[in-house]
């Protein structure tokens, strides 16, 4: 009632002066709050991923050895040479080998697997907790595992063995070495697409399958033409953390094969650390960590724009 005297008075009351003012107040405290809530969060952010990054840019262009007090400044030098090196390339190859054939293998057998255990029932979740459960193992156990699973004389080539069989060189051949390194990466991560796939399937409404199915498409046709283009964030973001992540690939590899035969399992997180540590080149290793840091972004950012654009293509038609 002040206020609207005032106001047919053509003065303002001292409340309404006071608004601005506390909205500003309001304005600038929220400000605070959320600096402080987010103050933790950014300062481990520049402890744990800023300043290392820059010491790395730094010590790339250095010859440092990892001891020694004394360096010299060497330029575009370990670029150079880790575009040259022949161990490097062969890392770089056989890790986007098992970047792309692992993506594609384990986001095929994870939306597949949780297409096939989506309904409510006993036997689907225990189907999900035994899917899963190898990829909360640590990578460092299913290397020792499956490396003693696969040995000359594991459990794979005594049990081919009783049958008559010839034993397999799972680990001692180059080919078959490559190959049994994919198929463990790929076993112990596709439970983790497959929970994210089950949340999206999870989200797509039921209307939609009985519309489909009073139309009378098949299982596969509603999969086909409902599950996967509704579900096409989830599958953005799984192809983007699964070829990152296995860009990385260096635990199970280290107990599987560790980096044999003859070199041909190594991959470049592998090398990067061989050379860092075993070989006292940390100069070379930080250039190698650079370069696999841009490749890993532009990866990343190349593969999410490009689902990004088909995803808005499928929304126009």
């Amino acid at each position: 009632m002040a206020d609207t005297v005032a106001r047919l008075a053509g003065t303002t009351s001292p409340r309404a002066k006071a608004t601005p003012r506390r909205r500003g107040l309001t304005s600038w405290q929220d400000r605070l709050a959320g600096a402080i809530m987010a103050g933790p969060a950014l300062i481990v952010f520049i402890a744990m991923f800023l300043i290392p990054m820059l010491l790395a840019v730094v010590l790339s262009f250095t010859d440092w050895n990892g001891y020694s007090l004394h360096f010299d400044f060497i330029g575009l030098d370990n670029y150079a040479k880790a575009f040259k090196n022949p161990r490097t390339i062969d890392a770089a190859i056989f890790t986007a080998v098992i970047a792309v054939a692992g993506t594609i293998l384990c986001n095929g057998i994870g939306l597949g697997v949780a297409a096939l255990i989506a309904g409510n029932t006993r036997t689907n979740t225990v189907m999900r907790t035994i899917f899963f459960y190898p990829y909360i193992i640590s990578a460092l156990i299913i290397g020792f595992l499956w490396s003693a699973i696969l040995s000359p004389q594991g459990a794979v080539n005594s049990l081919l063995t009783q049958f008559g069989v010839s034993p397999l060189p799972f680990l001692t051949d180059v080919t078959f070495a490559k190959v049994s390194v994919i198929a463990t990466i790929v076993w112990s991560h596709f439970g983790f697409n497959m929970i994210l796939y089950l949340a999206g399937i999870k989200s797509v409404p039921a209307e939609y399958y009985e519309a489909a199915t009073v139309d009378g498409a098949s299982r596969w046709q509603q999969f086909k033409s409902i599950t996967v283009p509704l579900i096409a964030p989830v599958v953005t973001v799984n192809l983007v953390l699964t070829l990152v992540g296995l860009l990385k690939a260096y635990d199970i590899i280290l107990a599987l094969t560790d980096g044999g035969p003859a070199a041909s399992t190594q991959t470049i997180v592998y090398q990067i650390l061989r050379d860092s540590f075993a070989h006292a080149n940390l100069g070379f290793g930080a250039a190698q960590s650079i370069v696999l840091l841009v490749v890993t972004a532009v990866i990343g950012l190349a593969v999410t724009f490009a689902r990004r654009g088909a995803d808005q293509k499928a929304s126009e038609s």
